[in-house]
């Protein structure tokens, strides 16, 4: 009997890390970002290339907030779930969770075409904190990983191509103010998921634009991509051109070939067809391939180094198995953003399938015999014609609502008065986060809290800001003002509006944190102690409960303060803060760290090394972060151990030179 194409909710249950509340403190300092290479790198680059890495990189978080709030203890929790399925295929899409596709399972074969975390563990990989892995995820807005990650979107039934049912996913992206969607179905009896992607830039000028569909396979696997050479970029923030598949005397096409971790850009030629495949020892695997439009195809390994080992147990669960990932994007390498003209689109189609083929011998030889095997099963043609025959349907407007996502699109759509056909946001979307700017917009006053607590969300946009100049100079308006001012890098004037907020606000530690990020920006690091102690005195006194939100406000300030304390050695003052977080606070990871800091700073070294002997996890450490490992190289000579070995590259504390 032949089943038709059916999208149906169901949940998935796992052990789960909770999200908890997002950091209340606006991200005023710019980006640490690793993926940023040397000057010198460009010099030899392709011409397009050097300028789309130099062209408007993002450089702070606005309007989005840090999400750092979650922890290491999972317990069983449902997560909802949306499935595609025809009689070949069945998708499993976490809407809630960014739109990600945590499984694609092939129902001839009984195989699982992607790596399945068997966990949710949030980790700090996305830009703005928490991201967790496995699955396809879709990565738009700046290099590294999407804001959305573990974000909800917007999802609905619409009418497929075929005629049968299409899933619907759409947000607002935040970063750059774009709107996108991502469409799934599956024609009938087809082995191939068709994703059909949509960037629109419905702005009076050209936007910086970023994609990069980012894939999870189990790592004990061979990657075959159609190129000869590739960009190398490795945590050393070095961007080289590399043979494939050897480089160094080692084939990197396997991934547990490689030490440390690595990107590898696959330099895939003009003209050829555009595909990337992970296969198994049996010649099993998946492919995914697209039209034209999606050039870039990546490798990312995580090594078998120590560090890259304790980063795949962290992510997940030890003896689980690890991943690779294999990517699809805009341009040659993530390193880069392409010009999305002033109301203008982009879009293309991907598939994603089980792949049968060879994958040992000759490197040539191998890629042909696979993408003969790919024009076998999916020809290109057949892409080609399915992304014609998508495009009207793009424009469908959505059926049943299955999940709802953010207000954040709708306050867009009511400030412009656009219309973006089959992406609606409407003004029923609109929620909490967004009543303010919704009274700014109709009335030209930004509305005073009735009660008092952390403030909410800033706007940035210029058309945000300009309506904050103009509203009644109000203390919550003057602080929303100074953070837009402070984004559009016009330092001295968000001072100045800080400072004017202080004379009248009930609430100063929100304006005195913000003074103190200015003047550690500014180089003035003892007024920038100052402000942050003075702050955080202020928010203890203010603090009503030990709600959610207030202690998500003193951990986040305390952490500052305690930092920019320590900093300028005042290491009484620092001992006096720590005292007066919650206790639950002082006991996570994050703060067992700063407490051993505080100790060495104290001349304590054996309490500082006893933290460390007694055991800790730092929830949100950070991509790349050397903060464990150099403050053990401060305290002892010995070998790091293997449970705070986090170290990415070669040159850190008592990491080998070996690539």
């Amino acid at each position: 009997m032949v089943i038709v194409t059916t999208i149906r909710r169901d949940a998935l249950t796992v052990p789960t890390a909770a999200l908890g509340p997002d950091n209340p403190l606006p991200p005023l300092r710019p980006l640490d970002e690793v993926h940023r290479i040397e000057d010198r790198d460009r010099e030899d680059l392709p011409r397009d290339m050097a300028r789309q890495i130099g062209w408007e990189p993002l450089r702070g978080l606005l309007p989005v907030r840090v999400r750092d709030g979650y922890g290491r203890a999972r317990a069983p929790r449902d997560i909802e779930t949306l499935v595609i399925e025809n009689d070949r295929l069945r998708a499993t899409v976490l809407p809630g969770l960014g739109g990600r596709i945590a499984s694609l399972f092939h129902k001839p074969t009984g195989r699982e075409l992607l790596y399945r975390n068997p966990v949710f563990q949030p980790a700090c990989f996305a830009l703005n904190g928490a991201w967790f892995s496995g699955g396809i995820e879709w990565n738009i807005g700046a290099t590294g990983h999407t804001t959305l990650s573990c974000s909800p979107l917007h999802a609905a039934r619409v009418t497929a191509p075929d005629g049968g049912e299409m899933l619907r996913l759409w947000e607002w992206e935040r970063l750059r103010d774009l709107p996108f969607q991502v469409d799934l179905w599956l024609p009938e009896g087809s082995d191939f998921l068709y994703v059909g992607v949509r960037i629109r830039n419905p702005h009076q000028r050209p936007v910086p634009t970023y994609w990069w569909s980012n894939i999870a396979v189990p790592e004990e696997c061979r990657v075959l991509a159609p190129a000869e050479e590739a960009y190398r970029f490795g945590y050393e923030r070095r961007l080289h051109r590399v043979p494939v598949p050897e480089y160094d005397g080692v084939d990197r096409t396997y991934p547990l070939n490689s030490t440390y971790p690595a990107d590898y850009f696959y330099e895939v030629p003009d003209g050829r067809r555009r595909w990337i495949a992970a296969l198994g020892e049996d010649g099993h695997g998946l492919v995914q391939t697209s039209t034209a439009v999606l050039r870039g195809r990546k490798l990312f390994v995580w090594g078998t180094g120590t560090g890259g080992r304790r980063w795949q147990e962290w992510l997940t669960e030890p003896d689980t198995g690890g991943y690779c990932e294999i990517q699809a994007g805009l341009a040659r390498t993530q390193l880069e953003h392409v010009r999305l003209e002033a109301g203008s689109e982009v879009s293309w189609l991907e598939a994603y399938g089980p792949l049968d083929a060879e994958r040992e011998g000759e490197w040539t030889a191998v890629v042909r015999g696979a993408e003969a095997r790919l024009d076998a099963v999916l020809p290109h043609a057949v892409v080609d014609a399915a992304y014609e025959e998508w495009r009207p349907y793009a424009d469908a407007e959505p059926g049943e609502m299955l999940a709802a996502g953010s207000g954040w699109g709708a306050l867009e759509v009511l400030r412009s008065g656009g219309k973006l056909p089959g992406t609606p946001f409407e003004e029923a979307m609109l929620g909490e986060a967004q009543a303010p700017w919704r009274e700014l917009l109709l009335t030209g006053s930004f509305p005073e809290p009735r009660r008092v607590g952390p403030p909410g969300e800033t706007l940035v946009a210029p058309h945000w800001r300009d309506m904050l100049e103009t509203a009644p100079a109000r203390p919550l308006t003057e602080y929303h003002l100074g953070v837009a001012q402070w984004h559009a890098g016009d330092r001295a004037q968000a001072v100045r509006s800080w400072e004017r907020a202080l004379e009248l606000a009930p609430s100063l530690w929100p304006l005195l944190r913000c003074l103190a990020v200015a003047d550690q920006e500014a180089g003035n690091r003892e007024r920038a102690a100052d402000r942050y102690a003075e702050a955080f005195d202020d928010l203890c006194r203010e603090r009503r409960d030990d709600g959610e939100s207030w202690t998500a406000a003193t951990a986040a300030l305390g952490r500052e303060t305690l930092e920019a304390l320590l900093a300028v050695n005042r290491v009484t003052e620092a001992r006096a803060v720590w005292h007066r977080l919650h206790p639950a606070t002082r006991e996570r990871g994050r703060f067992r760290l700063l407490g051993a800091r505080l100790l060495l700073a104290e001349g304590d070294r054996a309490g500082a090394r006893s933290v460390f002997d007694a055991g800790f996890e730092v929830a949100d450490l950070r991509e790349g972060a050397e903060t464990i490992s150099e403050l053990w190289a401060e305290l002892t000579d010995e070998p790091l151990p293997a449970r705070y070995d986090f170290r990415m590259r070669p040159g850190e504390p008592g990491a080998a030179g070996l690539v």
